[in-house]
């Protein structure tokens, strides 16, 4: 049986995925999403990816708009950062990649493979937790963007002591945005009945979870979208959603199985900083 507590927010999920319309992109910003994607500027292996993390119809959904400021927040490799880097300069937006230090390789080789898309991104830290390091001035962000992370802070990734700095990372995310601003997460989704020794370990992350976090720092629900979902992951892997694409875990054991089921299942939800 569902909590109370849990029940509530899974139903404000659901409402907020039946009544929220996020808002259209016009012909112009459409045509210079899809211009993104398609840019020859992308990696031959990031675009094989399309068909499993659908980037203009997330960004789409998002709203991200061409003349955005955008915050992506640990980009990684650049999936993502390839396509929005394009696309905000098609519309003279601004993008700043947020990540520590440890996490910035991905960045570096964007730079060294191409100086004049990605040579001019700003780069800033986060999570701050001494306040000392280079952040997003408060209240200046459109939207702010992290896909596949919140996971990540929840499990107290490369923390020495493991522990949850989740709502810290929420809290600073909201300092970022103007008011009206919109948070876009996606990340893998454990089901509701998983208990919570899986979702510190699994790589997974339930829904309600999000959504708490995100209403307490102060956020609201705008819209949740099926857009990445995949009914064939049951989020239930050997070695969690590493077991799946793009990791492959357990390396040639049951490769092709996995390889099968594609990556893993993702909610994908749209918060709001209120006027």
């Amino acid at each position: 049986m569902l909590r109370p507590l849990t029940a509530l927010l899974i139903a404000t999920a659901a409402t907020a995925c039946q009544t929220a319309a996020p808002p259209r992109l016009s012909a112009a910003e459409t045509s210079a999403l899809q211009a993104a994607v398609a840019a020859e500027t992308r990696t031959a292996a990031n675009r094989a990816r399309d068909v499993y993390r659908n980037p203009a119809a997330t960004l789409a959904f998002f709203g991200v708009k061409p003349s955005d400021t955008v915050v992506e927040i640990w980009p990684g490799g650049g999936w993502y950062t390839e396509i929005l880097a394009p696309y905000l300069a098609s519309g003279g937006g601004t993008l700043y990649l947020a990540a520590p230090e440890w996490g910035r390789s991905g960045i570096t080789k964007l730079k060294q493979a191409n100086a004049g898309l990605y040579g001019g991104l700003q780069i800033v830290d986060f999570p701050v937790f001494d306040g000392k390091a280079a952040e997003v001035p408060a209240g200046s962000v459109d939207a702010v963007l992290t896909f596949r992370n919140v996971h990540n802070w929840r499990m107290g990734y490369r923390r020495d002591d493991k522990a949850d700095y989740s709502a810290d990372a929420f809290r600073q995310i909201y300092a970022m945005l103007k008011p009206g601003g919109v948070l876009g997460i996606e990340d893998h989704r454990l089901p509701e009945s998983a208990d919570l020794e899986r979702e510190r370990k699994s790589g997974y992350i339930k829904t309600s979870t999000v959504v708490r976090l995100a209403e307490q720092a102060g956020f609201k629900l705008a819209g949740s979208s099926e857009i990445n979902a995949n009914p064939k992951d049951t989020a239930d892997w050997p070695d969690g959603v590493w077991t799946l694409p793009p990791s492959f875990a357990l390396k040639d054991k049951d490769r092709a199985k996995y390889a099968a089921i594609g990556e893993s299942d993702r909610m994908t939800l749209k918060f709001v900083k209120p006027r």
